[in-house]
C-alpha cells in the first residue's frame, strides 16, 4: 500500500470528466470527501483525442473544487480496451504465463509493441481448466492520458479500466449477490456490459449508448447534435409501447426514438447473454443493475425489466463506502450514478480487490521503479559517505595515535640510547676491571702454584727422603718443550724400602704422577746412585704440561 492518506480518482468519460478526492487508510473503506465534473463536447462527427481537453478539464475541476494534488488512480473507457476471456489447461504457472502471452498475440489485433496489457487468473483450476481475463489497450491511447496528467504534476499510480472498476465497486457494496448479475453501464459513446457470477466475470463493450440516442433525435427533429443533446437531457424518456393519447406530440415522438435505440441495445444485451451462457458456461441472469450517465433516462429500468424479466435497479456505490460530512447529500444522490468508477478506483488503494488490472505504460513503471530505488541509492550513497567519513576520522585518529606513539617511542628510544651509552661505558669499565682482575689473578696463581707443586712433591716423598735442590725448567724461546722442574734429593738407604718389584725412586715417580699438578705431564728418573754406604742420591725431571693452566681454569670457574 501507498503511504499517502489522500488519493484522487479520475474517470475519463466521453461526455464528462470526473475527478474525486478520497481519504484512504489501509484495510479500511475509503471516504469520499470531494468531487467535481467537467462537461466535454462529445459530438461523434467532431471526435478529438482526450489529450486535447483532459488537462484543462482536470485543472478546472481542481481549481473550482479546491482539490490539491495527490496520488492519482485513473481508469480508461471500456471502448478503449480489448478484454478477452480464455480457458487454459491446468499446468504450471510458468507455462500458464507463456500461454497467456500466446493468447494475447492471437486475440489482440495489434502487435505486442503497440499495446500495453495485463491479465488476471479467475477462480481456481479445480475443474481441470484455469480461466484467465486478458485486458489490452493501445499504448498510444494510454500514453495520451498518462502524459496529460503527468504534465500537471499528478502521478498516476494505477491505470484501471472502467468495467473492472465497476466490478470492484459492485462487489464491495453488494456482498450478497447470488446467481448471475448483469452490470450495465450506459455511457455516452459506449455501454459496458459486465456479467458477474460467483467468481466468474465476463465483459463486453457495446457501441450503443447515449450518443446514439442523441444522433437519432438530431435526425428525427432535424436539429444539431448539441441541440438534440439538450433536448434529450430536458425531457427524453423510454416509451413503454402500446397506443395512448399523447399530450405532447414532440415528447411522444422523442420517446419512441429513444425506445428504438434502447431496443437495439436490448438486442445486443440478449446476444451477449446467449454468448455468455453458451461459450462461458454461465447461467441465466437474475438481476440487472444500471449505472452510467445515460442509465437515468426515465422508464429505462422498466423497459429492461419487461424485456429481460429480471429484477432491475440502479447501483448505489455508497452502501459500504463512507461519504464526507461536507458533501451535499441531495446532490450526491443525483450524481451517484456516475461515481461508481471513482469508488472502484479508490478501493484499489485501500483494500485488496477481486480484479486488479493495471495498464500502466512501461516507461512510467520504469520511472516509478527508479524513484523507489532512489531512497535506497541515497541511503547507499549516504552509507558510503558515512563509511568514508568514519574511515577518514578513524584514519586521522590512528595517525594522531601513531604520531603520539611514535613520539613516545622516539623519546623512549633516545632515553634508551643514553642508557645504552652509559651501559657501554660501564661495560668497557667492567672489561678493563676484568682484565686487571685476570692479571691480578694470574699473579696470585703464580704465587700459589709453586706452593701447590712443592706440597705435591712433599706429599709424594717417602719417609727417609729429602730434597736437596729444586730447579725450574723453562722451554727455550720458540721451543716445544713443556715447563717442568728438576728435583734432586737423597734418602737413607735403609729406610727406602721397596716391595721387590720397584725401587723407592720408581715408587716416588709413580706417586708424583698421581698428583694433579703432574698428572698431565711426564715424570722421568734421570739419575739414582749410592753415595756412601747409607745414602742414595737421585734426580727426577717432572713436567706439568697443562697442570698449571688446569688449576687456573678451575680457580676461574670457582670465581
Amino acid at each position: 500500500m501507498f503511504s499517502s492518506d489522500r488519493i484522487l480518482a479520475l474517470n475519463i468519460g466521453a461526455s464528462k470528466i470526473l475527478l474525486a478526492e478520497f481519504v484512504v487508510k489501509s484495510g479500511r473503506s475509503p471516504e469520499l470527501v470531494n468531487y467535481g465534473f467537467s462537461d466535454v463536447a462529445s459530438d461523434p462527427e467532431n471526435d478529438v483525442g482526450v489529450g486535447a481537453y483532459l488537462a484543462d478539464s482536470v485543472r478546472q475541476i481542481m481549481k473550482s473544487r479546491g482539490i490539491r494534488p495527490a496520488p492519482l488512480m485513473l481508469c480508461l473507457s471500456g471502448q478503449k480496451v480489448f478484454p478477452r476471456f480464455v480457458r487454459l489447461p491446468a499446468v504450471s504457472s510458468d507455462k500458464l504465463i507463456q500461454m497467456v502471452q500466446y493468447e494475447v498475440e492471437q486475440n489482440v489485433p495489434f502487435p505486442l509493441d503497440e499495446i500495453v496489457w495485463n491479465y488476471q487468473f479467475i477462480g481456481d483450476a479445480s475443474s481441470g481448466e484455469q480461466s484467465a481475463m486478458i485486458v489490452a489497450a493501445k499504448i498510444e491511447d494510454v500514453r495520451e492520458v498518462t502524459t496529460s496528467v503527468t504534465d500537471m504534476n499528478l502521478e498516476p499510480e494505477v491505470v484501471d479500466v472502467a468495467p473492472m472498476a465497476l466490478y470492484n465497486c459492485l462487489r464491495y457494496n453488494d456482498t450478497d449477490l447470488d446467481g448471475c448479475t448483469i452490470l450495465l453501464d450506459i455511457g455516452a459513446r459506449s455501454t459496458n456490459l459486465v456479467f458477474i457470477e460467483d467468481e466468474k466475470i465476463y465483459s463486453r463493450c457495446i457501441q450503443v449508448a447515449g450518443n446514439a440516442i442523441t444522433q437519432e433525435l438530431a435526425k428525427g427533429f432535424g436539429i444539431s447534435f448539441a441541440e438534440a443533446e439538450e433536448k434529450k437531457r430536458a425531457g427524453a424518456f423510454v416509451s413503454l409501447g402500446g397506443v395512448y393519447a399523447a399530450e405532447d406530440p414532440d415528447a411522444d415522438r422523442m420517446s419512441k426514438i429513444v425506445r428504438n435505440v434502447v431496443t437495439r441495445l436490448h438486442a445486443e444485451i440478449s446476444r451477449s447473454i446467449n454468448f455468455y451462457r453458451s461459450q462461458q458456461g454461465g447461467s441465466a441472469p437474475k438481476r440487472l443493475i444500471l449505472t452510467g450517465g445515460s442509465s437515468v433516462i426515465p422508464q429505462l429500468d422498466t423497459f429492461f425489466q419487461e424485456k429481460l424479466h429480471v429484477e432491475v435497479r440502479h447501483l448505489n456505490p455508497f452502501v459500504n463506502v463512507a461519504v464526507g460530512s461536507k458533501l451535499n447529500a441531495e446532490q450526491l444522490s443525483s450524481d451517484a450514478f456516475v461515481l461508481a468508477e471513482a469508488v472502484g478506483l479508490a478501493l484499489r488503494r485501500s483494500l485488496a480487490c477481486p480484479i486488479e488490472i493495471n495498464l500502466m505504460p512501461p516507461e512510467i513503471i520504469k520511472q516509478k521503479s527508479f524513484r523507489k530505488r532512489i531512497p535506497y541509492f541515497g541511503i547507499s550513497v549516504a552509507g558510503i559517505l558515512l563509511s568514508l567519513g568514519v574511515w577518514t576520522m578513524y584514519e586521522r585518529q590512528m595517525v594522531e595515535i601513531y604520531s603520539g606513539q611514535r613520539d613516545q617511542i622516539s623519546t623512549r628510544l633516545n632515553k634508551l640510547k643514553q642508557e645504552q651509552s652509559k651501559l657501554d661505558k660501564v661495560d668497557r669499565t667492567r672489561k678493563d676491571l676484568l682484565g686487571k682482575a685476570d692479571a691480578e689473578a694470574a699473579l696470585m696463581r703464580e704465587r700459589t702454584v709453586w706452593l701447590k707443586r712443592l706440597d705435591a712433591i712433599q706429599k709424594s716423598l717417602f719417609e727417609g727422603m729429602w730434597l736437596t735442590d729444586l730447579t725450574p725448567m723453562q722451554p727455550a724461546s720458540g721451543g716445544t718443550e713443556s715447563p717442568g722442574i728438576i728435583m734432586k734429593g737423597c734418602g737413607w738407604k735403609d729406610k727406602m724400602k721397596t716391595d721387590g718389584k720397584k725401587t723407592a725412586i720408581e715408587a716416588l715417580r709413580e706417586k708424583l704422577k698421581q698428583q694433579p699438578v703432574f698428572s698431565n705431564g711426564k715424570v722421568d728418573i734421570k739419575e739414582q746412585k749410592e753415595v756412601g754406604a747409607y745414602v742414595i742420591e737421585f734426580t727426577l725431571e717432572a713436567t706439568y704440561e697443562g697442570g698449571a693452566d688446569q688449576d687456573a681454569g678451575s680457580n676461574r670457574a670457582k670465581r
